[in-house]
This record gives structure tokens, sequence and C-alpha cells, in this order.
């Protein structure tokens, strides 16, 4: 005799909000998602304006920290162009020509110990020397080290943001520096 279980697995219960055979939510949902994207939107629109104002100071900092770096590679060169710090400027703006608001651009050029000291600045953007590292310092033979040429330039700009924020100053000044050695 085989017996049967009265049991009978439950019988699947409707949530309160939809009726039988209603799939849609009750009139009391509707437009939720709308309201809440239309209460997100000035935040999510604040925070990408902030991301872009600071992307475009990132991209502005990079580009002054590289329009250096060709000033340097410009006067590296050879013996005349490390002489010409005006051209080593003039390399510098070109390198970054989205660059609007340069400030004080300087280049020098000068010769030094291998270990970095006694330090001669021959020639910067604003005065001119036609002399040259040939002896070196009687520090840099005693100590083992050797007399190296080397090229300097510094840019500058100022980023100024596209909105004012709070805690962020009016204007940025971004500065880029290189230095190139040279052996004698």
């Amino acid at each position: 005799m085989s017996t049967r279980s009265k049991i009978q697995p439950n019988e699947s219960r409707e949530l309160p909000a939809v009726r039988a055979g209603n799939t849609r939510p009750c009139r009391a949902q509707r437009g939720v998602s709308t309201v809440e994207a239309a209460c997100m939107l000035p935040f999510l629109l604040l925070l990408l304006l902030g991301v872009v104002d600071l992307g475009q100071a990132f991209h502005l900092a990079i580009e002054v920290s590289s329009a250096a770096r060709a000033g340097a590679q410009y006067g590296y060169q050879n013996s005349t162009t490390q002489q010409d710090t005006a051209g080593m400027i003039a390399a510098a703006e070109d390198n970054a020509s989205d660059v609007t608001t340069w400030g004080t651009n300087t280049a020098l050029y000068g010769c030094m110990c291998s270990d970095g000291t006694e330090q001669s600045q021959l020639a910067t953007s604003n005065s001119t020397s036609t002399s040259t590292c040939s002896t070196p310092p009687s520090t840099c033979t005693s100590k083992g080290a050797q007399l190296i040429n080397y090229v300097e330039v510094q840019t500058q700009a100022t980023y100024t943001p596209l909105f004012s924020w709070p805690g962020i100053p009016s204007s940025i000044t971004l500065n880029g520096h290189a230095i190139y050695w040279a052996g004698q």
C-alpha cells in the first residue's frame, strides 16, 4: 500500500505591490528612477566639470615639463647650441605650442665636476659669455672626478581654472626643469 503525503508545496506568494497576473509595479513606484536621476544629475555634472578642469591642469603641467626637456635637448647637441640660450628657450616654447601663458623661461650653461661640486655657471639667457670650461678646477682632479658641461632650462606657465573652486587659487604657476650633462 502506498501512502501519499498530504503536505502540499507552498503556493507562491505575491508581493503586495504587484497584483496577480500583473508584473508592472504599482502606481506609487512609477517615476522613482526619473526623480533619482534628476536629483543626482547636478552632482554628476559638477564632478565631470572638476575632472575636466583638473585634467587640463595636468595636461598643461606635462607640456611645461616636456618643453623644458626639449630646450635642454636642443642645447645638448653640440658646443655651438650649448651657448645658444635664446635658441634653447625658443626650442622649449616651440615644443609646447598650445601653451599660451608662458612665464619667465630661462636657459643657462656651464661646467662642473662630475661629482656635482665646483659648479661654474658661464652664461644665462640674460647674459652672454664666450668662455669655456677648458681647464678643470683642481678639486675635480684631486678627487678623481672629471669636468663635464651642462645645459639647464627652466620653464614656467600659468594655468587659470575654468571655474572658481573653493580652496583652489584663481591661477596656478606650473614649472618645468631639465638639466643635461655632457662630457668634455
